[in-house]
């Protein structure tokens, strides 16, 4: 029997139009109350059109891109070039809706229901996830619900989902079908090897002879952060064993985490100085969080990089014309965007193993140089 609206009403221990609020998401509905309807859809496997017989196929010329800012240049760049794929003259002309998650887990979950309503075509989930159990649960069994209806999910910037309990055989993820290896219903991948690059540029800055590093991170909770910070450490051991001095040490006390913005920059390079008034390199979580470190030591009477080398991440398109150009870590943005663009319309064949890994490149330019004396 078809699960119904009075089904999760009754889960969640609220009225049915409670339920039919949350779900339209065109009425106020209190943050405790939206998140029990949530769960309780998810564990029911509630389908909002009906039964899932009547979602066989996705018909809709819909495709949503899902972003966690769209004022951040970094999102922006891969929504315009998602959306760039469904020109008339290459998709037959698909409607891109992008949707500004705000970074909430909630309403990342919202917003996809609201597109399982609507029968999209495609969705595209862009940047990092959050690192909650209870919400990448929840997030797995809303994509590949919607994929198995026939919309095609992508994600561009963030991990592969954990493999659902039963699939595959042990050989790679989901399996294999002969679809790119990937199985049926399972959203593809389109990765960045953050750890790779943020390797490589505190490896850039070993080799200047920086000692005293210090990094603003991101939001602790992010994927995109704990990659990076993986990198970035892992350089740090790997020079501590063949120079034998531990540089892993003082990693945790020169680490602070902000937002992904400029203030947290100017504020977590405030502390970073506190805690080591003789730093000589600071690394920020991307470009925008390194112009924040930038302000803040120019503040404190520090020039870049005579006295305090800086570097970012990503190579947004304002890198290069900072003053002084900043040293970072190039990620193609838009042409990893434009990729999952072809892969949610089915324009390219899946990648093996359903996962795509975009590689990085080092910038060097002029942030960065050989410490100051002493």
């Amino acid at each position: 029997m078809a699960v119904t609206l009075a089904d999760v009403a009754a889960r969640a221990g609220v009225s049915a139009a409670t339920v039919s609020r949350v779900l339209s998401g065109n009425y106020p509905v209190a943050g405790a109350t939206r998140s029990r309807v949530l769960r309780a859809v998810e564990e029911l496997e509630y389908v909002v059109n009906g039964p899932a017989s009547s979602l066989a196929a996705a018909t809709s010329d819909l495709v949503g891109v899902l972003v966690n800012d769209i004022a951040d240049p970094f999102f922006g760049i891969m929504a315009s070039a998602v959306q760039s794929e469904m020109e008339p003259e290459k998709a037959g002309g698909k409607l891109a809706v992008v949707c500004n998650t705000g970074g909430s887990p909630e309403r990342e979950l919202t917003y996809l229901t609201l597109l399982q309503r609507q029968r999209a075509a495609a969705v595209v989930l862009t940047g990092s996830a959050v690192e909650d159990p209870e919400h990448v649960g929840a997030l797995a069994a809303r994509l590949r619900r919607l994929a198995a209806a026939g919309t095609r999910v992508v994600l561009c910037g963030r991990p592969p989902l954990p493999e659902a309990a039963g699939d595959g055989d042990g050989d790679g993820p989901g399996g294999g079908d002969g679809d790119g290896g990937k199985s049926l219903g399972e959203p593809l991948t389109v990765a960045f090897d953050n750890r790779g690059g943020a390797r490589r540029l505190t490896e850039h800055l070993l080799a200047l002879g920086h000692r005293r590093i210090g990094y603003v991170a991101g939001p602790a909770e992010r994927t995109t952060t704990r990659h990076r910070l993986e990198g970035h450490r892992a350089a740090l051991a790997d020079h501590g064993r063949d120079h034998g001095h531990d540089l892993l040490a003082d990693a945790g006390r020169l680490t602070v985490h902000g937002a992904y913005d400029r203030s947290s920059g100017y504020d977590g390079t405030l502390e970073l100085l506190r805690r080591e008034p003789d730093l000589t390199a600071v690394l920020a979580a991307n470009d925008t969080v390194a112009l924040g470190v930038c302000a803040a030591l120019r503040d404190q009477g520090l020039r870049i990089p005579e006295d305090v080398s800086v570097a970012g991440f990503d190579d947004l398109p304002f890198s290069a014309d900072a003053s002084p150009s900043l040293t970072t870590v190039r990620i193609p943005l838009h042409e990893a965007g434009a990729r999952a663009g072809r892969l949610a319309l089915g324009r390219e064949s899946a990648p093996p193993g359903g996962v795509a890994t975009v590689r990085t490149e080092l910038m060097v330019r002029s942030s960065t140089r050989t410490p100051r004396a002493g």
